[in-house]
């Protein structure tokens, strides 16, 4: 591989992130205050044993192997397509695992998702109900006629009326906080979006930056307010935020999938390393199998064979045959019974000129 790969794709963890080339003059970022990369440890969904197995399994292919390497020294997004069960998302968990860049930052798109999700929630609500409850301690300790009243209850009054208390980072918000390593962000299936986000996300990543201007309104008034405390994404840690402004210091690793649903205006993709993955061959889907189940079955020739052709026919995803080969091993059937129960659980994905649906 190139001097500046730091991505193997072997799946072993190690340190090779730190052996990353300095990024071009305009893709360095010097985000302050450095913060420590978190540990998988940190965040308890990062350690479902579905992302987990994705992570340690996943077979990359050589090309995904270079446009991982090139997205990490451009410090550039990945935009990465195909059709489905393909492994898009799983590219993610895979690299972060890798390069020990901690719990992968998540964002699924909907129709309805605005930039605004994936930055941070503020709850303008619950902020106006802590302070109605705070104004009415204060008032009935005055008075004297609070019996529960303590140095616990006295110090959440103080800080009702704190704005980092109702607010907390997504995963785009989080991912560019100045870590001292890049986080990895999957901003899944953004085919699904509405028509504005993707040039909406593109010029927050593009600056490497963002503001939230509740925070920013917060230490005008008051200079105690100038460094705001607030939750990151998938951790009860908070992390500061000073002067209500977050800039990169380690531009993170984005992966954006996409089935393909839909094309994207053209300054959008000239601003990511594009990787298209194609549907696994023989050879790869053998490897495949291998690595998610140990010691493939003896029939897992004939079930592969089989799976690649009536994929020529329709849509398939890899995940149906490895449901397949998991059931049909486990269940003791006869070889006709085994193939009817495989294209029981390889049903085309999308209708096809065959009506019953396989």
């Amino acid at each position: 591989m190139p001097h500046w790969s730091v991505y193997t794709g072997d799946s072993e963890p190690h340190d090779g992130v730190d052996r990353l080339p300095p990024p071009p003059p305009w893709r360095a970022f010097d985000g302050e205050p450095v913060l420590p990369t978190p540990r998988d440890a940190d965040d308890e969904a990062a350690v479902s044993p579905d992302r987990v197995h994705r992570a340690r399994t996943y077979v990359a292919a050589p090309e995904s192997v270079q446009l991982v390497n090139a997205a990490l020294v451009l410090r550039r997004p990945l935009l990465v397509t195909g059709p489905p069960g393909t492994g898009k998302s799983s590219l993610a968990y895979a690299v972060a695992r890798e390069l020990r860049l901690g719990p992968v930052l998540r964002w699924n798109i909907t129709s309805r998702s605005a930039l605004s999700d994936g930055l941070y929630q503020y709850d303008p609500l619950s902020r106006l109900y802590a302070a109605r409850q705070a104004a009415a301690w204060r008032a009935g300790a005055s008075r004297g006629d609070l019996p529960g009243a303590g140095a616990a209850n006295e110090a959440s009054a103080a800080g009702a009326d704190g704005v980092e208390d109702h607010l907390r980072l997504g995963p785009l918000g989080t991912a560019l906080l100045p870590y001292d390593r890049p986080r990895v962000l999957l901003v899944d299936e953004i085919d699904k979006s509405d028509l504005d986000l993707p040039n909406d996300l593109l010029n927050v990543l593009e600056e490497g930056q963002y503001e939230i201007p509740e925070l920013m309104r917060a230490a005008r008034h008051s200079a105690d307010a100038a460094t705001a405390e607030v939750l990151a994404d998938g951790t009860d840690t908070p992390v500061p935020v000073t002067r209500g402004r977050v800039r990169c210091r380690a531009f993170p690793f984005v992966v954006l999938t996409s089935n393909g649903e839909r094309e994207f205006p053209p300054a959008f993709l000239r601003r990511c390393v594009r990787l298209k993955l194609r549907r696994p061959d023989h050879e790869q889907l053998t490897e495949i199998v291998r690595a998610h189940l140990a010691t493939p079955p003896g029939e897992a020739d004939h079930l592969i064979t089989r799976f690649l052709n009536r994929a020529a026919d329709g849509e398939l995803a890899t995940d149906q045959l490895l449901n397949a080969l998991y059931l049909t091993g486990v269940a003791g059937l006869d070889p006709a019974s085994r193939d009817a129960l495989a294209d029981e659980l390889m049903p085309y994905l999308t209708p096809t000129a065959d009506t019953d649906g396989f």
